[in-house]
């Protein structure tokens, strides 16, 4: 799949701008603070609604407005779709070929996007939630199922919790609501469970040859972490282990008026050998970590949804050395199309750059570079 084009009013620091791109290689080039990254994070809206700069969406209409757009043409095989992402002060809409669509699930599978950027050191040294986030986003982008599992899971938890902050002050003498929330709230995160480990399994197939031929060290892998101490991913045995930790631990769940088990409380962790990297690797081997989960990703995207999803690239070439660039182009297939920014084309391959469509960005302003 490929984004031919993509339109953005009064969206961050741009009023109006329309750019056409190439199905290959695009390159924003332009100073910082100048509106590249923006670009990507349009983009990136547009394929799922929510921006990758997390805390950073009160500012997305342009300061002066009530209102913006992000809007695209995408092409899947030979199907055109315009995709539409509107906001009119804090209300968001998304539309399909001019028709809204009401529920998320049904959105955000229609584009898939892999983003690429400086901050993606955070997935290894920041918390939980960071890594759950991205676990949600990209594995919504391959089931829609799984987003519906999710939003369920979440308004029953909200529900769980609030009735164990009611017990904790009315006391224990009727249990029986909260039997009923249980089998709700098990139902669900058994499926949640089930993505999960499919997704990281599959991650695990590829993830250790890409980080070994590129950083010539062997042993890099995934390990899912979960509470509830699984010994097995069998839907009838996750099952009955959430059950039984949630009953377990009813009463301290009750005086701290919260759920502490469950898929809410997932994390994964990078490891090489049996050292977790969060606390034994260099930032440059945690960086490149990160480029070979993502890399490995393309293939899961490619096999799943029969088509390749599009990279989005924040300037992630100044923080490689030559040798690693040209390492890291190898993975990517030449028929995907990539939306790469930089402020300097000398951190980018002149093969790269003769084969690419290049833009100028300069003040909220894009101009298409002419040879």
């Amino acid at each position: 799949m490929y984004l031919s084009k993509i339109e953005i009013d009064h969206f961050r620091n741009y009023k109006k701008e329309k750019v056409k791109l190439c199905n290959k290689i695009n390159i924003f080039i332009g100073d910082n603070a100048q509106g590249k990254t923006n670009i990507l994070e349009s983009i990136y809206i547009l394929a799922l609604t929510k921006s990758h700069r997390l805390g950073f969406e009160n500012n997305i209409i342009q300061k002066g407005f009530h209102s913006c757009k992000i809007s695209g043409l995408l092409r899947d095989n030979e199907i055109l779709k315009e995709l539409e992402i509107k906001w009119i002060q804090d209300q968001k809409k998304v539309y399909i070929n001019q028709k809204e669509i009401r529920k998320i699930a049904a959105y955000i599978s229609n584009m898939n996007v892999i983003m690429f950027c400086p901050n993606d050191l955070d997935i290894i040294k920041g918390s939980p939630q960071i890594r759950r986030n991205l676990l949600n986003i990209q594995i919504s982008q391959l089931y829609p199922l799984y987003v519906n599992y999710l939003n369920e899971y979440n308004k029953i938890l909200k529900t769980r919790n609030e009735y164990l902050k009611q017990l904790g002050v009315n006391g224990f003498s009727d249990l029986r609501y909260l039997d009923i929330i249980d089998d709700k709230l098990v139902d669900r995160g058994v499926q949640i469970y089930l993505y999960r480990k499919k997704y990281l399994d599959y991650i695990n197939t590829k993830i250790g040859s890409i980080y070994e031929k590129i950083m010539n060290i062997k042993g890099l892998h995934i390990i899912y972490e979960n509470n509830l101490d699984l010994d097995s991913f069998e839907l009838e045995s996750i099952k009955k282990q959430f059950y039984q930790k949630l009953k377990s631990n009813r009463k301290r769940e009750i005086s701290q008026g919260m759920t502490l088990y469950g898929p809410h409380r997932d994390d994964f962790s990078f490891y090489i050998d049996e050292e977790n990297m969060k606390f034994y690797a260099s930032q440059g081997q945690q960086r490149l970590a990160i480029i070979a989960f993502k890399l490995a990703e393309i293939f899961l995207f490619t096999e799943e949804k029969g088509s390749s999803p599009i990279l989005l690239l924040d300037d992630i070439f100044s923080e490689l050395d030559i040798q690693k660039r040209n390492k890291l182009m190898q993975y990517i297939p030449q028929d995907i199309q990539t939306i790469i920014t930089t402020t300097d084309l000398k951190n980018i391959q002149k093969k790269i750059i003769h084969q690419a469509k290049i833009f100028i960005v300069e003040h909220g302003n894009i101009t298409e570079k002419v040879e």
